[in-house]
């Protein structure tokens, strides 16, 4: 499958899966754009700097994953608040002009949270919520915030009513598959979701890329893919071919786009520092979107032991159109 792998999976016999349900896909296709398409950004449109863009989108994603960690959400319910939030700058903008006053990427934020609790039923209380909103907010985890502060009754009003905006702004589009489910049930399909260390390497590429605009870039399956090609390239584990298919035609995602998903992440966070001396599942993990890549054999070939040679036929996969 996916490099000079020394641990191949043997063939199993599994029931066929089935394609992503038509509507699904096609309600998810509304939402993913080109890369010249972001460019085209309400706030950029309005004079904002597109490096300005993606640092207030970051910002408004690192608000939503630090208020979820004081209310003990799960990752699922916080990724689901990144896309919402994304979402929704795709058809606002964040910048101020005669006549129009944003809401601050805090507060799209915050109700981005408050919605998502309720669409993956991960409910907090609204009290709970804003306490956990104005202690981030402000940087200070034990402020002292209640029903008789004004920040409170604040942040409380700014999140009922920009609910009904942020409804609006993403047209009642709320169904929605997060891609942690998706990856865990492709390690289940194939028998390997007690690998601890590709599970948690393919765990930590979906958690690194809610701060991206990946969400606006690729279908949530692809994403999932993406995070177990990278999980896999990372412990060297080849995914097996089914019925003279590749492992990504099986899940029904292109391998182009799984390619162009990792580019984006290496180009964020190729340099990062590793975390707790492990190897960052980054590094190596660049491939060419549309050249030969050797290390991706074809259903009919595997690579030898030491790397595969010139003549090495491999897979047109990545000629597939964007």
């Amino acid at each position: 499958m996916v490099s000079t792998a020394i641990n191949t999976m043997p063939p199993q016999r599994r029931e066929p899966l089935r394609p992503p349900p038509p509507a699904v896909a096609e309600a998810e296709q509304q939402w993913i754009f080109t890369e010249e398409e972001l460019l085209q950004a309400p706030s950029i449109l309005d004079g904002m700097a597109p490096e300005e863009e993606r640092t207030l989108r970051r910002k408004g994603v690192n608000f939503i994953l630090q208020v979820g960690m004081m209310l003990k959400l799960p990752q699922t319910t916080l990724s689901t608040a990144a896309v919402f939030f994304n979402r929704y700058l795709m058809r606002n903008s964040l910048k101020s002009r005669p006549g129009y006053k944003p809401l601050h990427h805090y507060q799209v934020a915050a109700t981005a949270l408050f919605l998502a609790t309720k669409v993956e039923e991960n409910c907090r209380k609204m009290k709970e919520l804003v306490v956990a909103c104005v202690r981030v907010a402000l940087k200070d985890p034990n402020k002292l915030v209640d029903e008789q502060t004004k920040d409170f009754w604040k942040w409380r009003d700014t999140i009922l009513y920009s609910e009904d905006v942020l409804l609006e702004s993403l047209c009642f589009d709320l169904s929605m598959e997060p891609p942690y489910k998706t990856m865990y049930d492709m390690l289940r399909y194939y028998g390997i979701e007690h690998n601890k260390r590709l599970r948690n390497a393919a765990w930590a590429f979906l958690s690194d890329s809610c701060l991206t605009q990946l969400c606006l870039l690729f279908t949530s399956r692809t994403i999932a893919a993406a995070s177990l090609y990278a999980g896999a390239r990372l412990v060297e584990l080849e995914l097996p071919d089914e019925d003279g298919k590749p492992w990504w035609e099986v899940q029904f995602v292109k391998l182009r786009d799984i390619r162009r998903a990792c580019n984006l992440m290496a180009d964020v966070y190729e340099a990062s520092p590793n975390k707790d001396g492990e190897q960052s599942i980054y590094v190596g993990l660049r491939s060419p979107e549309d050249g030969i890549d050797f290390d991706t054999p074809t259903p009919s070939q595997q690579p030898p032991a030491n790397g595969a040679g010139p003549d090495e036929v491999v897979s047109e996969e990545g000629e597939l159109e964007e």
